[in-house]
């Protein structure tokens, strides 16, 4: 039927829930009064509002029905700044259904690009998409972005509160939205939405959409409308279930996704962890699959659409796959390991129940959740010391690539590549072209805000552990965390584990245990051998460029397993990240149940052996220990058992030279990683340097990281004639 003709601003409703109608393909649907609030706010007086409002509410259609009604008076194009390829998809679709053109600019259609800008400079989009990463592209940010303020009908940030450094999911590319805010002509629209902010996050957020040119110049805020609903979700049915180890945890959870109807998904705190849990539920006849950040977009896609078309059982993915995933008959959704905040927790179990009366959700906590907890936190804004370094070495007239950068700051590539983005927003660098350049701007470290941003952080932390040993609602305490503005005292779910409301599946039996076990005993992770120097070497005094030649690198190497994944991980760090009295790493024999598992990682590997069967010998020469700082007693007595093992000479060690006894920092970049394992290892062979020509060596060591100590050792064992450097370690972090 055709929409209705709006003759006076009463019908100006009418038109709204016609555009609703389209929009989800229903007729008997209607506004909630605070979308229409949103909706009229937007599109009658153009003003700036916030909607914090629950997983499944329906933000999506403000912002859809907004956009309709704005077209249809004759205004610009609606900008939607939004986090996630999955969450972009399913808005787009969304947006056909109710005859709005929608486009996207982001990492996965880099050759649509030029079509998706000629369209847009022609009129022929309604709602542009594109991540908060765009806005800092120098092309996107400079020629296009420009044009689309001066012209938009409405500005969408989505999952706002990436917007405040208080919020689970800060992301310093979204602050960059104060800036475009800041830049808007007057009398443009402005809609912040999400589902995940407590009292303090909201407040930020509502400070920032209150940026206006005006505000810059020193005028007072804008007043932004605020909307903030109750989170109690009807459907949800919350549970904690403490079982002892990962291979209890993945028992339960095949027998349970067996029980459950319907689909879920199953969340991990680590890509390993994914996929080693996809692995054994695979094993175990579950079609599932795994979804992480290294999952290719087309593969995302399709696993998408698998799960949304019940076509697998469950996608077992990390927080990639997280905000706007849009599935409403999502049956469950379980955790093993939680998340580090509350707010992080509701908003992945929110993906659940949208469309159906009842979800199971479940959280199966375990003992490593700290140990990765305490890893993310690590990468946090760096010291003061680090971010001035990076500041005097950037210049205001020459582009500085990150690779050169690396050379100059200790910094890893990530930690180094997010503070820029935050120096980006607080107006000290700018990206152009080329790299970075610093503008002169003057720039204060705000040592208190970060302290505090990392105590509440820590406070977080807490409160989820309080989560998981509470004995009482469950949803009533996320609701109270989070300051739900609609939670009264004494309100209970009674839907909850602890209300009563939900019965889990037994714990696992010891024969399914042994099961689960017995498939997480796999040993063996493959290493990629480094085959090329980081740039920039010759700045710190090394003579290294371009790609290792063939004659000095390493073969593949192998290790037990990775630290952050389950099985043979949790004695990876019981062992690696286990302390002394004095808070030293521990140092000692190699345990007898890992001195077993390095055996069997050599039995399986087919490179150092020749000939089957009886005839089966070893094709190595000898064994070479990587003397260690931290552990020598553990990696000496782990080379020499190898070598005894193997029935082959220690041939000597790689040790640290005169002046270097303590270990390498861990926390720096490639190049400055490189360069002091380089100035620190010294071949010491048992017989002489030519005693290591023409052979075959094993080379060991505890932990690899980076890389490098092995690349280094490698090429001095080469360089001394060895034929073939095979790499052995206990764990790869």
């Amino acid at each position: 039927m055709p929409a209705p003709t709006v003759t006076d601003p009463g019908a100006l409703r009418a038109e709204a829930e016609f555009a609703l109608r389209s929009l989800v393909g229903r007729e008997d649907v209607s506004l909630r009064e605070d979308q229409w609030t949103a909706i009229s706010a937007l599109v009658e007086r153009r003003s700036r509002a916030l909607v914090v409002q629950r997983t499944g509410w329906g933000k999506s259609a403000v912002y859809f029905v907004a956009t309709a009604l704005l077209r249809a008076r004759g205004a610009g194009p609606t900008v939607i700044v939004s986090p996630l390829l999955a969450l972009m998809r399913d808005q787009i679709g969304a947006a056909a259904r109710a005859g709005i053109r929608a486009v996207t600019v982001n990492s996965a259609n880099v050759t649509e690009w030029d079509a998706v800008h000629a369209a847009i400079a022609a009129g022929e989009v309604d709602v542009l998409l594109c991540s908060p990463e765009r806005l800092n592209n120098p092309q996107f940010r400079d020629e296009v972005l420009p044009r689309l303020a001066a012209d938009a009908g409405l500005v969408v940030i989505d999952e706002a509160h990436c917007i405040s450094d208080w919020g689970h999911d800060f992301r310093p590319d979204y602050r960059r939205i104060r800036t475009l805010l800041a830049d808007l002509p007057a009398g443009i629209p402005v809609l912040a939405t999400t589902a995940t902010a407590n009292a303090r996050v909201t407040a930020d957020v509502a400070e920032q959409l209150g940026v206006s040119g005006a505000t810059e110049r020193g005028g007072p805020p804008d007043q932004v409308l605020v909307l903030r609903g109750g989170l109690d979700r009807e459907s949800l049915h919350l549970a904690v279930l403490r079982l002892p180890d990962p291979a209890a945890r993945v028992a339960w959870l095949a027998g349970a996704l067996r029980d459950m109807e319907g689909s879920g998904i199953v969340y991990c705190l680590t890509v390993a962890a994914a996929e080693e849990v996809a692995s054994r539920l695979r094993a175990a006849g579950l079609d599932v699959g795994a979804y992480t950040g290294r999952t290719e977009p087309a593969e995302r896609e399709r696993l998408e659409q698998d799960l949304k078309q019940n076509r697998v059982k469950a996608l077992v993915a990390t927080s990639a796959l997280g905000m706007g995933f849009d599935k409403p008959d999502l049956a469950f959704v379980v955790h093993l390991g939680a998340p580090a905040s509350p707010i992080a927790y509701y908003q992945q179990v929110g993906r659940a129940g949208r469309g159906v009366s009842r979800a199971t959700v479940v959280l199966l906590p375990g003992t490593e959740d700290r140990a990765i907890w305490d890893w993310f936190g690590s990468q946090a804004f760096p010291p003061e010391a680090q971010v001035r370094a990076a500041l005097a070495a950037l210049e205001a007239d020459r582009a500085t690539s990150v690779a050169a950068l690396e050379t100059r700051v200790d910094l890893r590539r990530s930690r180094l590549e997010a503070m820029l983005k935050v120096l980006d927003v607080d107006g000290a660098v700018r990206r152009v072209a080329g790299g970075w350049i610093a503008t002169g701007a003057p720039w204060r470290y705000d040592a208190d805000r970060y302290a505090r941003v990392a105590q509440t952080r820590t406070a977080e932390q807490g409160t989820m552990l309080e989560y998981e040993t509470t004995d009482g609602c469950r949803m009533e305490f996320l609701r109270r965390v989070l300051d739900d503005p609609d939670l009264t005292e004494g309100w209970r779910c009674g839907r909850c584990d602890s209300c009563g409301g939900v019965t889990l599946p037994a714990a696992p039996d010891e024969d399914s245990v042994a099961s689960a076990r017995a498939g997480m005993d796999r040993v063996g992770v493959e290493i990629t051998a480094r085959r090329q120097w980081p740039p920039g070497l010759d700045t710190l005094g090394l003579a290294l460029r371009g790609r290792i030649p063939a004659d000095e690198q390493a073969e593949p190497g192998r290790a037990i397993a990775r630290m952050d994944g389950l099985g043979w991980s949790g004695a990876l760090r019981d062992l690696l990240e286990r302390r002394d009295g004095d808070g030293e790493p521990f140092d000692g024999e190699t345990p007898v149940a890992l001195r077993g598992a390095a055996v069997r990682v050599l039995e399986d590997w087919d490179e150092l052996w020749t000939g089957t069967g009886a005839e089966r010998v070893t094709a190595l020469d000898g064994v070479v220990g990587v003397r260690s700082a931290t552990r020598p007693l553990l990696v000496d007595h782990l080379a020499s058992g190898l070598a005894r093992y193997l029935g082959v000479p220690l041939l000597g060690a790689v040790s640290p030279g005169a002046g270097h006894a303590g270990p390498d920092r861990h926390d720096v970049n490639s190049a400055q990683r490189l360069a002091g394992v380089a100035r620190r290892l010294t071949l010491e062979p048992a017989e002489g340097p030519e005693s290591l020509a023409g052979r075959t060596v094993l080379l060991v060591d505890d932990l690899t990281d980076s890389g490098w100590t092995l690349a280094v050792a490698a090429r001095l064992l080469r360089r001394a004639g060895a034929r073939a450097v095979h790499p052995f370690v206990l764990g790869v972090r």
